[in-house]
């Protein structure tokens, strides 16, 4: 019985998670692609408005603390998870017009642009955050491996259907269709959103949330004193430090490819939309089996969390060299299987990363930390999309390289990022953060409550 219910709660949190991946894979497959090789945007305005939302992501900090402290209803989890969902599925309608004006470089149009998605931002941050915490608590450190694999199976397939979505309604670009693909993104979210995560939080009382606060030595003040503690914890504690670092160069080196890869495959090798949108599924099926098969080894045989992530980060440097080497030598055969590898990586590398993040946490400020270790994802994705579509106007777009070389050198520089990563992440241990950072948590709400 018990197994029958951890299933049904992993089965229901993963669908809980679908509409985010169909969202972020809407973003990085398809409206980068239209916008910049379709429409003529200028690449570093495109990657950059992909990045923005994910340099918003220090709110992750205050959302944390604020459902740590002022629960809904008594719930510190769901009220927040839904209504973060349906508000950023609803920039997705205005989303096909704004391509457009980006692709007649108007001005308008892309102050527009960067102001939905800076609220797509504020959302999203509002929603990793709580669903980080609710996963946090609702499972041990046992069955935490196998739970975060299939939250990030649903994640990825939710990717792949979008892809195969959009090769349904969208082989070639056209606006209507666009219109009609990105008219499902609110649909898709809010329903999964429902079907996954009511009933999974149990409600507390008002006494049993007086008594988690009191419980731990926290200022009283607003929640955004939240980023004065996290700004302290990052000075004082080296393992927070270096963990934080280690998220953010590992997320770089996965993600820097993100929003350039399906631009790649159309400049490089002449590719139509419905043949680079394969590439969501070619890695997307090598992640679905790494986390699959990692997920459920782990649940049986006892492996180290930081061993799977540092497998994870060598594979991903790996597969990013041979989609280097695919470039220069003009293989296109090379890329799907090199992508399928990424994939794998990219499995090992959550199930192994993701793991640490929610076993670097203290009891009582969940949301705290999740928020901290969200906004070093945040901020190695925005840098990631940013320093990508940079690095592809100065190289290629300015003529100072062919296209080949151009993104060869890219996809280098991204394998290097991660193998410095993976460097940071040895000097990192659990129990030298639980140790010490309990104490100097202590001191950090102390001196702010103070002041």
């Amino acid at each position: 019985m018990r197994l029958l219910r951890l299933t049904v709660m992993t089965l229901r949190l993963a669908i809980s998670r679908f509409g985010a991946g169909w969202m972020f894979a809407l973003l990085t497959f398809n409206f980068n692609r239209i916008t910049i090789a379709d429409l003529g945007a200028i690449a570093v305005i495109v990657t950059s408005l992909i990045g923005l939302h994910h340099f918003i992501s220090f709110f992750q900090i205050y959302w944390g603390r604020l459902a740590d402290q002022h629960p809904i209803f008594g719930y510190r989890r769901t009220p927040y998870i839904i209504l973060s969902g349906l508000g950023s599925s609803l920039i997705f309608l205005l989303l096909p017009s704004i391509s457009v004006g980006l692709g007649a470089r108007d001005l308008m149009a892309t102050i527009e642009a960067f102001g939905l998605i800076a609220f797509f931002g504020l959302m999203m941050a509002l929603n990793g955050s709580s669903s980080n915490a609710l996963v946090a608590e609702v499972t041990d450190e046992k069955n935490r491996g196998a739970v975060i694999a299939f939250i990030w199976a649903a994640i990825i397939i939710s990717g792949i259907i979008s892809a195969a979505v959009s090769q349904q309604l969208m082989p070639v670009y056209s606006h209507e269709a666009m219109v009609q693909l990105y008219s499902l993104t609110p649909i898709v979210v809010l329903v999964t959103t429902l079907v996954g995560i009511l009933g999974i939080e149990r409600r507390i009382s008002p006494a049993e949330h007086a008594a988690i606060l009191a419980a731990q030595p926290q200022e009283r003040s607003s929640p955004f004193a939240s980023f004065r503690i996290a700004g302290r914890m990052m000075r004082s504690n080296l393992q927070v430090r270096g963990f934080f670092f280690f998220v953010m160069l590992a997320i770089m080196g996965v993600f820097l490819q993100d929003a350039i890869l399906e631009p790649f495959g159309a400049q490089v090798f002449n590719m139509s939309q419905a043949e680079t949108s394969r590439f969501q599924q070619s890695w997307g099926a090598g992640a679905l089996l790494g986390m699959l098969l990692i997920g459920t080894i782990s649940s049986f045989f006892p492996i180290a969390k930081k061993s799977l992530a540092i497998l994870g980060g060598l594979i991903i440097a790996t597969s990013l060299a041979i989609i280097a080497i695919a470039g220069l030598t003009h293989q296109g055969m090379l890329i799907n299987p090199a992508l399928l590898l990424l994939g794998l990586g990219i499995g090992s590398f959550n199930i192994g990363a993701l793991s640490m993040m929610m076993e670097m946490t203290i009891e009582g400020q969940t949301g705290l930390f999740m928020g901290i270790w969200g906004m070093a994802q945040g901020l190695g994705n925005g840098v990631a999309n940013i320093l990508s579509g940079a690095l592809l106007t100065l190289l290629v777009e300015s003529g100072l390289l062919s296209t080949t070389i151009g993104y060869s050198l890219i996809f280098g520089v991204e394998a290097l990022i991660m193998v410095v990563a993976i460097g940071i992440l040895r000097s990192v241990s659990v129990q030298e953060f639980k140790g010490l950072t309990r104490k100097e948590l202590g001191t950090a709400l102390a001196m702010d409550t103070a002041n």
